[in-house]
């Protein structure tokens, strides 16, 4: 069995300091930035996904919070792709409707949500989201509360990785053909204030036209186009021809 801080030792052991100082310029770790404070090890995401490739088998879930609380950032990452990992295993066809695998699922959810805000940067968010949360969405569950309500939630509350976490796990709806979960959430933080807000929203909705529907894209459009940052614009209509996209940009 792997214990956290077998894992964390090994993750330490891999510091690299060049390394570290390009991540921490690239994650605006700076004083007043968005990821002010965070701290690397200095670990590339292959590096970590093979510790997660090797561990996650032997890591018992109740481990993982260790990981989560840590201070460097690729432990979290950690930490959060081997519950993305865990509940991948957990959903298979074979095991879908298994209650024992519906219990462990969603226990696997309740402690990602517990634990949200430790995923304080997009990349611990857009690696974990779709994988644990959007999954879930879709797989049968024993939860009480309603999914959506869980959602709003989360989209409704003040920080900014719980938000982005309610828009970008519908990616994984949009990738099984419901749109429903991507247009809720996207009309939801069409004004919200931060950039990183602006490109996520942006991103699912050129997702969900690309995959689904550019006409239900184009209704949205329509809509909210006016309202809407022009990052977010740009990011949605990034899959349409040179003269559409000149067409949105000046409506």
């Amino acid at each position: 069995m792997m214990k956290a801080k077998d894992i964390i030792e090994w993750m330490e052991s891999q510091q690299n300091e060049e390394q570290r100082q390009v991540l921490m310029r690239f994650f605006k770790t700076a004083e007043g930035e968005y990821g002010s404070g965070d701290e690397f090890l200095g670990l590339k995401v292959p590096q970590t996904r093979e510790i997660v490739k090797v561990s996650a088998p032997d890591t018992p879930l109740c481990e993982i919070p260790q990981l989560l609380m840590c201070r460097w950032h690729e432990v979290r990452l950690c930490g959060l792709l081997m519950m993305a990992e865990k509940f991948k295993k957990l959903s298979t066809r074979k095991l879908m409707n298994d209650e024992d695998s519906i219990k462990k699922r969603d226990e696997i959810v309740m402690m990602y949500l517990q634990y949200a805000e430790k995923a304080n940067n997009w990349d611990l968010v857009d690696l974990s989201a779709p994988y644990i949360l959007g999954s879930w969405l879709l797989l049968p569950t024993s939860i009480k509360t309603d999914k959506q309500q869980m959602l709003d939630e989360l989209a409704q509350s003040n920080n900014l990785w719980r938000q982005r976490m309610s828009m970008v796990c519908t990616w994984m709806t949009t990738k099984k053909g419901d749109p429903s979960w991507c247009l809720r959430y996207a009309e939801t933080h069409l004004r919200h204030p931060h950039d990183l807000m602006h490109k996520a929203v942006g991103w699912m909705l050129r997702e969900m036209g690309k995959r689904i529907d550019m006409e239900l894209l184009r209704d949205f459009l329509h809509q909210h186009a006016g309202e809407m940052s022009r990052t977010t614009l740009r990011y949605a209509i990034e899959k349409m021809g040179d003269e559409e996209r000149k067409y949105w940009m000046a409506y």
